[in-house]
């Protein structure tokens, strides 16, 4: 195989028992007489004995491709890479593994974003960048010291920032991705948590602007997912480190909260003079937080490919368009546009449902919510927004029968709706034995149907995870599953709570479409819950805005046009929305800006006309 091609096998699919190893019988230099593709052996650094290895100095590369059509699994893939890769060539975990090109480079004094899709190579960038690798650039038999590395970089940015590393001189605070996980590795309060990582003396003061305060003394088993973020935040800034990162900085929060965090993470850069490297996928957060931008792109679990920096708006328009264009690389078929949707016109539809005027409270001194009685229409995608604790699950829960109102037209009286709902929660639990699969088929008939597949699976990217157990799944394959799950049932009215959830931008993108497609093809009705504006933007005909005091007392206003709703949210916000003049998406004006002044004044708060 030429050298700026790599073959990868991913043993997590490999199933030797299962199959007759077609890509071995067919493979061409095999039945030539060469090994190219043979048995791992018992003597295997990684995987079983029974799973094959491909020799890339004797594999054919892409120009083949038989034993990628072969395998029943899809366990193989063989990429042509770009030439110029070769000297760029970062870290790989293995023969046949995945491979990453290029670091990002972290500055003093600035917040450096990375932007790519999962299973890209994000985090073993970090775990180079933080010392918890030695980056073996690409060399996997003859592994090179970090003398050798640093001199790799020579000249470069990353020269002095690797030699610290090596020095043990560099000191990282990282906040992990799914803050779920964070009650199973951390038994007590939250105080106890915070106060173990208050280092530079600054608990009283993130917990304030993180409005935390009030859950300092619940277990930490007790919070919900956007109070464990802000919780994992503080104690992310409270550390006395040289680098910081921060993996998905706004999954469970709203858009105040998200603002507020992006706020307090420059403030860190910019005062305290310290690196931080964020991923993200709310591309608005995104684009107020970072300096500057790395894009990563490549092959999901095969290999990544780390830009040099970018101005911010720069790479995301070239990411959103496909086209990167330093690099004169095509990463995406088409690129991904704004205008032509949002906000759509609204046109008169049948009313599904009336909902009357309802209360839900949970006792005296405990949060309540009056939902003011409105319609719900057959055939539309209906957005709901708010802040944090202001009560759109509990709305949504009312309307799917997990919970009772308290009364209904002021009446202790039950809620009849006589709707068939199908409703995926805001926190998704994958806890059962079962495979995807299975899982999936048990919910519906048209389970496997090309239309099934064309609707359902192939926009939400299932197929490489049919065969996983919902147990080990990621997070966001989780929210995938959940959300096809909800989507493949038989009903009047979809909820979907939060589905933007740890989706990287291009499956928000694609869960969207399904979203929209679904509903439009079924002339079905779907509510969407989320804190996303890309995807509120994108999927939304009308807008449900619920305010009050978030803990305390929840409001629910009917759904009204997509302007007037925005307008009305973003105004109790303080925040205002311009849209990029190349791509048409949203962007949030730096507040005290002439333009955010400007649109606040004419009450624009929702782009301008």
């Amino acid at each position: 195989m030429a050298q700026d091609s790599i073959a990868v096998v991913d043993l997590d699919r490999c199933s030797p028992d299962r199959c007759n190893y077609e890509c071995s019988n067919y493979c061409p230099p095999n039945r030539t007489g060469k090994e190219c593709i043979t048995l791992r052996g018992e003597d295997a650094e990684t995987g079983g004995p029974d799973q094959v290895q491909i020799s890339e100095e004797i594999c054919l590369g892409e120009t083949c491709g038989i034993c990628v059509e072969k395998c029943p699994f899809d366990a193989i893939e063989i990429i042509n890479l770009p030439q110029e890769l070769e000297d760029r060539a970062t870290h790989r975990y293995g023969d046949n593994a995945f491979a990453l090109y290029g670091l990002p480079i972290p500055e003093k004094g600035k917040v450096t974003g990375l932007l790519g899709p999962n299973g890209i190579g994000k985090s073993t960038a970090v775990k180079a960048l933080a010392g918890e690798i030695t980056p073996n650039l690409g060399r996997v038999e003859d592994e090179p010291g970090w003398d050798e590395v640093i001199e790799h970089y020579r000249g470069t940015e990353l020269q002095d920032y690797l030699k610290g590393v090596r020095d043990g001189d560099i000191n990282v605070a990282r906040k992990p991705q799914y803050v779920d996980q964070i009650p199973e590795t951390f038994d007590g309060n939250t105080r106890e948590l915070l106060e173990r990582a208050d280092e530079r003396g600054v608990l009283d003061e993130l917990a304030e602007r993180l409005s935390i305060t009030p859950v300092l003394d619940q277990e930490i088993d007790s919070l919900s997912g956007g109070e464990l973020q802000r919780v994992a935040l503080a104690a992310t800034l409270a550390r006395d480190a040289d680098f910081y990162f921060v993996d998905e900085l706004t999954p469970y929060l709203d858009i105040g909260q998200r603002v507020t965090a992006a706020r307090l993470v420059r403030e860190l850069a910019e005062e305290e003079d310290k690196a931080v490297l964020v991923v993200e996928h709310d591309l608005a957060v995104l684009d107020l937080l970072a300096d500057s931008l790395h894009v990563a792109y490549g092959e999901p679990s095969v290999y990544g490919v780390v830009t040099d920096p970018k101005s911010v708006r720069n790479g995301i328009n070239e990411y959103l368009r496909g086209y990167l264009d330093n690099e004169n690389m095509r990463i995406r078929p088409e690129a991904i546009e704004f205008e032509e949707h949002a906000p759509r016109p609204v046109t008169e539809a049948e009313t599904l449902v009336d909902y009357p005027s309802m209360a839900k409270s949970y006792g005296e001194s405990e949060f309540s919510l009056d939902v003011e009685g409105g319609e719900i229409r057959k055939n539309e995608v209906l957005g709901v927004v708010g802040p944090n604790g202001i009560g759109k699950s509990t709305f949504a829960k009312l309307l799917a029968g997990r919970t009772e109102p308290t009364t209904v037209k002021g009446e202790d009286t039950d809620l009849d709706l006589d709707l068939d709902i199908a409703y995926k929660p805001q926190y998704v639990e994958a806890d059962q034995h079962m495979r995807v699969d299975a899982f999936l088929s048990s919910i519906t008939d048209e389970f496997g149907t090309s239309y099934w597949n064309t609707e359902i699976a192939q926009p939400l990217q299932l197929d490489r995870i049919m065969e996983q157990n919902l147990a080990d799944l990621s997070g966001g394959e989780r929210q995938r599953v959940a959300i096809a799950a909800t989507l493949s049932r038989d009903a009047d009215l979809y909820l979907l709570d939060e589905p933007s959830a740890h989706l990287d931008v291009e499956q928000r993108v694609l869960a969207t479409r399904a979203i929209r497609r679904y509903a439009e093809n079924h002339e079905s009705t779907v509510m969407v819950i989320d804190h996303d504006i890309y995807m509120i933007d994108l999927v939304s005909d009308r807008l449900m805005v619920f305010d009050g005091e978030p803990a305390h007392h929840g409001r629910a206003s009917p759904a009204q046009e997509m302007r007037a709703g925005m307008n009305e949210f973003l105004a109790n916000l303080d925040i205002t929305f311009r849209r990029d003049e190349n791509l048409g998406r949203p962007r949030i004006n730096k507040p005290g800006s002439q333009l955010d002044k400007q649109q606040k004044r004419d009450g624009e708060y929702y782009y301008t006309q």
